[in-house]
C-alpha cells in the first residue's frame, strides 16, 4: 500500500499547471485567498478515484480522453491569460488580496487534466484491486489521496508565499507572474501534443 502513496505522491508534486498557479498565488500574496482552488482540485482528485474505482476504465475510450485532454489545455491557456494580465500591488496584497483563483478554476482543470488522470487511472484500476482496497476502504482512500491533491497546490503556494514576502519590487514580482504564464502555455502545449494531437493521429482511436 505504500507504493500507492508513493507512486500518488511523486505525479501530484511535480510541477504542472495546477502547483505553477499554486506557486503564482503564492508569490503574489494569495495563498489564502486561493484556499477555495486547492479545495477544488482535491475534490475533483476526489471524483475521479471515486468514479474509476467503482466504474473502471473500460468505458474511457482513448478518443473521450483526448477531448478531456483539450478541454484542459484551453483552460490552462484562460488561467495562464489570467496570471499574464494580473496586476501586482505589493501593498494591496499584504493588506488582503483579491481572489484570483477560484473553486471552480480548481474543480474544471484538474478534471480536464491529463496529469490527473496518469495519477488516477493506473491507481483506481490496478494498485486499488491489487491491495484489496474496494467498497468503504476505496472511499477512504480516495479522501487520503484526495487530502495529498490538496496539499500539492497548496504547499507549492507557501514557497511562493516564503519567496515573495521577500521581494519588495513589484516589478518582479510581475516577471514571476509572466514567467508562470509562459510555462503555463508551454504546459499546454506539450499536454496538447501529447495526449491530444498523438492519440489521434497514432491511428490506434
Amino acid at each position: 500500500m505504500l507504493e500507492i502513496v508513493a507512486y500518488a505522491l511523486g505525479v501530484m508534486y511535480t510541477p504542472g499547471p495546477v502547483n505553477l498557479l499554486g506557486l503564482n498565488a503564492g508569490l503574489n500574496g494569495q495563498a489564502r485567498t486561493s484556499l477555495g482552488f486547492f479545495v477544488g482540485v482535491g475534490l475533483a482528485m476526489l471524483i475521479l478515484l471515486l468514479v474509476f474505482g467503482w466504474a473502471g476504465a473500460a468505458w474511457l475510450r482513448g478518443d473521450m480522453l483526448a477531448l478531456v485532454g483539450a478541454l484542459g489545455c484551453g483552460y490552462i491557456l484562460y488561467l495562464a491569460i489570467k496570471v499574464a494580465c494580473s496586476s501586482i500591488d505589493l501593498s494591496a496584497a499584504r493588506r488582503g488580496p483579491s481572489r484570483v483563483l477560484s473553486f471552480r478554476d480548481g474543480l474544471i482543470m484538474q478534471l480536464c487534466n491529463p496529469k490527473a488522470m496518469i495519477v488516477t487511472l493506473p491507481i483506481a484500476t490496478i494498485q486499488f484491486p491489487a491491495a484489496g482496497i474496494h467498497g468503504a476502504s476505496l472511499v477512504l482512500w480516495s479522501f487520503g489521496l484526495a487530502a495529498l491533491a490538496f496539499g500539492a497546490p497548496g504547499s507549492y503556494a507557501l514557497v511562493g508565499a516564503v519567496v515573495g514576502q521577500r521581494i519588495e519590487n513589484p516589478a518582479i514580482l510581475k516577471g514571476f507572474s509572466l514567467a508562470m504564464a509562459t510555462l503555463l502555455v508551454w504546459v499546454a502545449i506539450s499536454i496538447s501534443y501529447e495526449h491530444v494531437w498523438l492519440p489521434l493521429t497514432s491511428g490506434g482511436l
